[in-house]
């Protein structure tokens, strides 16, 4: 169990911070005999099928009423709320860093008693495991849709040169040469906007480098000059396969220009989807895992969770918050949410997949994927900015020298609480 005396400060100011008490939400308070329960979640861009979902639910059962909120912003609209203690009943986040800080500050309830657990992916159960700070007893969150990176390429254009699906790191390169040879740009980039730097960045670690890579770095066991160079190195490589000047491209630019054929692939997730077809609705979109590794075997999808649902401690009626659980849930539910998001079930059940992920089908079947590596990186240390900064310069050992730096400067506290642990458990 992890240490409750010191939470981190997270967004949180530090009185606050350090004694969190729970009063007690308004959403579990009876209103015309209905328990009132309140979700804020974070993608706005799905506000219409929670629009249904709470509509459905709302139709469906008459003893809780359900309100979902889906505004823009939704996590610093959370944070501001855990500040004034004015805690939703269930919120829908992602699992990344902002997870982490909520586990670590205690606001969220331990749902290892729901049963809804029990249907849920073991990979996505340990991939949010894996996002603690520290191991922490219990369970706080019910993965609900995932999604998937590595590369989207014109299966239309792929039929016509008789192209075969690359298995490795050579393969691929080779595959970027032939396509290059017949006239056609392999890879399309919009590098101007920094973050679409860590889609490659993060389909190429999750096959190079440790999955839990900054816990053993927070440990002192290795370091990411050690562990990031490989990945910096062929991200590099990688760069040379893609239009000139990347960098005056911005994602739309790289999503209009790949649904106009302008490159065969593109190193992105499936979330970007939607926006490449909003400009050519007809195109025929497939992908394929990022072969990083120069052996088959040593391939993984980059996968993580896109949407989970957590209960907060200060929930009243946390048996109307699992019946909301079990509602959205349901097959129904989970597969119209697939649909409308193009998105991948974190539920071990057969569901209908888009025909985009039609390549990555075996690797989600199998539960082989490792979590985004930068789900694990504080915002405040930038690190798609940085690696803008080192595809621009080119200098690898300046790139890594850096990263270790600021990573000790910005997971100070984090790296302290990990020796902390480890004192107490006397490792």
């Amino acid at each position: 169990m992890k240490n409750k005396k010191s939470p981190l400060g997270l967004f949180l100011t530090g009185s606050v911070a350090a004694g969190l008490v729970l009063t007690g939400c308004g959403g579990g308070a009876q209103n015309d005999g209905k328990i009132q329960i309140e979700m804020i979640q974070f993608k706005p861009e799905a506000i219409e099928v929670f629009e249904r979902l709470e509509e459905e639910f709302n139709r469906t059962h008459d003893n809780i009423h359900l309100t979902i909120d889906s505004p823009n912003d939704a996590t610093t609209i959370l944070k501001t709320r855990f500040i004034r203690e004015d805690y939703p009943d269930i919120i829908g986040i992602g699992g990344d860093i902002n997870y982490s800080y909520f586990v670590d500050s205690d606001i969220l309830a331990d749902l290892s008693g729901y049963s809804g657990l029990s249907s849920i992916k073991p990979a996505y159960l340990e991939i949010l495991d894996g996002l603690e700070f520290v191991p922490t007893q219990g369970s706080f969150g019910v993965p609900y849709a995932a999604n998937a990176a590595g590369v989207l390429y014109n299966r239309t254009m792929f039929q016509e040169h008789g192209w075969e699906i690359p298995e490795t790191w050579g393969e691929f390169t080779a595959l970027c040469e032939e396509i290059r040879a017949a006239g056609i740009q392999p890879l399309y980039f919009g590098f101007k906007d920094t973050w679409t730097c860590l889609a490659p960045w993060n389909a190429l670690a999750v096959d190079l480098a440790p999955a839990d890579v900054c816990r053993q770095v927070n440990r002192g066991e290795t370091t990411f000059t050690q562990e990031y160079r490989e990945v910096a190195e062929k991200i590099r490589e990688l760069v040379g396969y893609g239009q000139e000047g990347p960098f005056a491209y911005g994602y739309n630019d790289a999503c209009t220009a790949f649904a106009n054929g302008e490159s065969a692939m593109f190193t992105i997730g499936s979330y970007a989807v939607p926006q490449i077809k909003s400009v050519n609705p007809d195109m025929d979109i497939d992908s394929f895992v990022m072969p990083g590794s120069d052996s088959a075997d040593g391939n993984v999808l980059n996968s993580g969770v896109d949407l989970l649902f957590s209960v907060m401690e200060a929930c009243e009626n946390k048996e109307a918050a699992y019946e909301v659980l079990d509602f959205l849930l349901e097959h129904e539910n989970v597969q119209m949410y697939l649909d409308n998001q193009n998105a991948i079930s974190c539920k071990n059940e057969e569901f209908q997949l888009a025909s985009m992920l039609d390549g990555m089908k075996d690797y989600i079947s199998a539960g082989k994927m490792v979590d985004y590596q930068d789900h694990y990186y504080p915002s405040e240390m930038s690190v798609d900015a940085q690696i803008q900064t080192f595809l621009i310069n080119q200098d690898v050992d300046a790139f890594l020298a850096k990263f270790d730096k600021d990573w000790l400067r910005y997971n100070r506290d984090i790296i302290q609480k990990v020796k902390d642990y480890e004192r107490q458990q006397g490792q």
